[in-house]
């Protein structure tokens, strides 16, 4: 039954030529509260989440490629980074004006309304698969960076458990942006941001660009397709 299930995952990534890679920023393990993803179709946005919707849109897809997509993001790392933001862990003047005013229930919230719409797909720049690729899948072995995939999963559908982030279809100008901060200790604050600096420190601005192009193109896999 598992290989049946690995075979037909296998075939369906095939389907996708443009299949890109995610090298993203971790989430914490540990949440204050627990979170459950709302489900597509009954999804009320709730009062505080109006604010979101002026930069990342009212679907969840942002308005401008530098700020990231929150539709089909996990609730558990939505609700993390609100956090971090909060507390100050993750550094940005702008989200820190945002946050200060929610509660920890809003926080869940606004987590969970977004990881209930629907994620939007993208494509690749055909010219920078082959490198993006790579580095996704393989990971950079004369430097010894590890391959994205260990993590964000060879769809780049994440892994909600541990909050590691979908990075499928997220804008390629956010996903370079945050590795360059990681890559010059900008982005800091927490474990996860400490692992994600070892990853980058080794990238070249060749191989961000390849890689975040690559994770823009990425189409995640439907649960549907390994049952």
């Amino acid at each position: 039954m598992l290989w049946n299930r690995w075979n037909r995952y296998q075939q369906y990534l095939g389907r996708w030529p443009l299949v890109v890679l995610g090298l993203a920023l971790f989430g914490d393990l540990a949440l204050a509260q627990p979170v459950t993803p709302a489900q597509h179709g009954n999804n009320t946005p709730p009062a505080k989440a109006a604010v979101c919707a002026a930069c990342h849109g009212p679907d969840g897809n942002s308005i401008n490629p530098i700020w990231p997509n929150l539709a089909g993001q996990h609730a558990k790392y939505l609700q993390q980074q609100l956090q971090d933001y909060k507390t100050g862990q993750r550094a940005n003047p702008i989200m820190a004006g945002n946050v200060a005013p929610l509660t920890p229930e809003d926080m869940i919230q606004i987590a969970n309304y977004f990881a209930g719409l629907p994620a939007k797909s993208a494509l690749a720049n055909p010219a920078q698969v082959d490198q993006g690729r790579s580095l996704y899948r393989a990971g950079k072995t004369q430097t010894g960076t590890p391959a994205c995939a260990g993590c964000h999963g060879p769809d780049g559908s994440g892994n909600a458990p541990a909050a590691f982030p979908r990075l499928a279809g997220q804008n390629t100008p956010y996903i370079a942006l945050q590795l360059r901060a990681y890559r010059d200790g900008s982005r800091s604050g927490t474990a996860q941001a400490k692992i994600m600096a070892g990853v980058a420190k080794a990238l070249t601005d060749q191989d961000i660009e390849a890689v975040s192009s690559y994770v823009q193109g990425l189409q995640a896999l439907r649960p549907a397709d390994l049952q």
